[in-house]
């Protein structure tokens, strides 16, 4: 008979599991049909591309800060590398596009291992450094000769745009990200960064390797804003210091996560495409105060759901954990 109790709570495990998983399913087929449809039905090709941009950017910063715990002022500065290192392999180099952007994702990944010392600060120190660590990359950039980088101009991509291409592309990315993130929630290693997270000398008694998960964690986090960065300068096909390292950027990331929830799969998904039509709408309709109007609206998010859409849903209803990504 004490058997029982065990069995029912591994059946109603497997049962939610099974849920998640369809779940998980059905959002990435319904996200992918809508997507793909786009070009196909004359939609708004632009707004669509950086709608995906800004979910792909929201999910991957949900790994450094929902899940590790660390709030990057400097997150541009991974878009930023990623776009230049796009743009000199191809136009400097003689690169195919699709050649370089895996490596564009490699140089975000290096930076965030030279960037990797920051790690043993936390809270507004570990922000502030970020931060000038962006600005450092930016001016380093910037004063490099002419030939590489294009000086003040910055480099144009040529014959190179492909807008539909960079589109599909960009979709295939955004699904990435979506699926690490997702395999990140239920894996070991995301086990361990939320624990490293919430209690770092209590994970290290607990025999976690605090400094090696959190730099996994970070690794991850620093990827898929530089493959980002790699297609908004294929889609532009131009790159400069003043936009590819814009604070917006940073600024734009953070707020879209935070306010469909951090710490879950679909909470940045859902505040990337929710403040993404909210922008495009106040823009339309109110271009000279967009900027004043977008921010009253993040204030009342904040003020009235500071666990973002899906983390105040999931706060009011917590047994919905199980079955939401």
């Amino acid at each position: 008979m004490s058997d029982a109790p065990q069995a029912n709570a591994l059946a109603d495990r497997a049962h939610g599991e099974r849920i998640y998983r369809r779940l998980a399913i059905a959002l990435g087929l319904l996200v992918t049909g809508y997507f793909v449809t786009v070009p196909l039905l004359g939609l708004n090709l632009a707004f669509h591309f950086y709608m995906m941009l800004w979910v792909t950017m929201a999910t991957a910063f949900n790994i450094s800060s929902g899940f590790s715990g660390y709030m990057p002022f400097g997150y541009v500065a991974f878009y930023g590398v990623g776009a230049f290192t796009t743009a000199i392999l191809v136009k400097k180099l003689g690169f195919a596009v699709l050649a370089a952007l895996p490596l564009a994702g490699l140089a975000g990944v290096l930076l965030s291992l030279l960037m990797a010392p920051t790690l043993r600060l936390s809270g507004i120190y570990f922000a502030i450094v970020s931060l000038s660590l962006a600005g450092i990359c930016r001016l380093t950039i910037a004063n490099l000769p002419e030939e590489i980088t294009g000086g003040s101009f910055g480099i144009q991509l040529g014959s190179r745009a492909a807008p539909v291409q960079a589109f599909y592309v960009m979709m295939g990315v955004m699904l990435l990200s979506l699926g690490s993130v997702l395999w990140l929630s239920r894996s070991r290693l995301g086990k361990a960064l939320r624990a490293v997270r919430d209690d770092a000398e209590a994970a290290d008694m607990m025999g976690v390797n605090v400094g090696w998960v959190r730099l996994q964690g970070w690794m991850m986090a620093a990827f898929f804003p530089a493959l980002c960065g790699g297609l908004e300068a294929w889609y532009t096909n131009v790159v400069d210091t003043e936009t590819a390292f814009n604070t917006l950027i940073t600024a734009k990331t953070v707020i879209y996560a935070v306010a469909g929830g951090l710490g879950t799969v679909t909470g940045p998904v859902v505040g990337a495409i929710a403040m993404s039509w909210l922008d495009e709408l106040v823009w339309r309709r109110f271009p000279l105060i967009n900027l004043l109007i977008l921010g009253v609206a993040v204030m009342m998010l904040v003020l009235f759901l500071p666990r973002g859409i899906v983390g105040t849903i999931l706060r009011a209803r917590p047994q919905w954990r199980r079955f939401i990504p």
